[in-house]
């Protein structure tokens, strides 16, 4: 537990300075591919009924828990035992490969980046690469919200959470947790191919990250008060609205962050075509504008410094303790 401590700070100041290492494939891709193959091939074996698909997805479940969370185990145990060293720098790396700290912040802007020239169909085409809604249609303000949205929700499920999940179990525990998300990004759908086979992954997604989403939801209120953001505003809102979204966990940063922003989020979108009604998230105190995707990544990094601090005490108090 000694080398997580370290090996989750390293990495962090890595992934802050670097990004994704694109020159490699990474891990997640192997995951996704991991779940698409094993979809097609369980697909075969169990019955086309409700109750066989709702099985199909168990099972679904269950082996790319064991594969994204045993692998990393069994390598990372074994060089521990015979070389620490190694085990220590393939941690910090796989670390930083799992965090996306700077790659969220490099995609966001490339939407910002285009609407301060005006080009908003190329904003769209940006803001389509991070989200999962339908974009064709977007004003400027409908790309904003979009793309703030989407670093708000991210900040939980792409930093907060893995370093939570890091601190009490190392990378392993890591794996585990974006094995599971992942799940939930590609299987987690409500339409007819997913409506049962992906229902266990999805409420599996929402039960690992119902703790992180708290902690982010708070983290991102406490961080907007150290860069001087609308912290009280931020907190009102929070406790207002965090709960203004068909996902548990989805709305506690994403009202944190509308809160310091002092404008209004969610709403309804279109996804594949249809039309769902969401409620809206913060008070329209100011109208939404292409600088609130540069604050809403200040806010980003702000609460994952502060995650990574949390985190790193919570990791020495699990060694200190066990």
């Amino acid at each position: 537990m000694n080398y997580t401590i370290a090996a989750l700070a390293a990495g962090f100041i890595l992934d802050l300075i670097i990004g994704d290492p694109r020159w490699m494939y990474h891990p997640v891709c192997v995951i996704g591919n991991a779940i698409a193959y094993l979809e097609k091939k369980i697909r075969k074996i169990f019955p086309k009924t409700q109750r066989g698909e709702l099985w199909g997805g168990v099972l679904e479940v269950v082996l790319i828990c064991l594969l994204s969370g045993g692998i990393p185990f069994g390598i990372l145990y074994i060089l521990y035992k015979s070389f620490p060293l190694a085990g220590f720098l393939l941690e910090t790396f796989w670390c930083y490969q799992l965090l996306a700290v700077k790659s969220l912040k490099t995609e966001s802007m490339k939407v910002y980046e285009k609407l301060q020239i005006g080009n908003l169909q190329e904003a769209r085409y940006a803001v389509s690469m991070i989200v999962g809604r339908d974009t064709e249609s977007l004003s400027e303000t409908g790309v904003t919200k979009a793309a703030v949205e989407t670093i708000a929700e991210n900040t939980s499920d792409g930093i907060i959470a893995p370093m939570f999940y890091m601190a009490i179990g190392g990378v392993p525990l890591m794996f585990l947790y974006k094995g599971i998300n992942t799940m939930d990004s590609m299987l987690g759908y409500k339409n007819d191919k997913y409506l049962y086979f992906g229902r266990f992954a999805a409420k599996l997604d929402d039960v690992v990250n119902y703790i992180p989403a708290r902690i982010s939801g708070w983290l991102m209120v406490a961080a907007s008060c150290f860069i001087k953001m609308d912290g009280k505003n931020a907190a009102k809102i929070y406790r207002r609205d965090k709960r203004n979204h068909a996902s548990p966990n989805s709305a506690q940063t994403e009202a944190a962050m509308a809160g310091a922003l002092d404008i209004q989020l969610a709403g309804n979108a279109y996804y594949f075509g249809k039309l769902y009604e969401k409620p809206t998230i913060g008070d329209s105190i100011r109208p939404v504008e292409p600088e609130d995707i540069k604050r809403a990544n200040r806010l980003l990094y702000a609460t994952a410094i502060l995650g990574c601090v949390l985190f790193s005490l919570l990791a020495a108090g699990f060694y200190i303790f066990l």
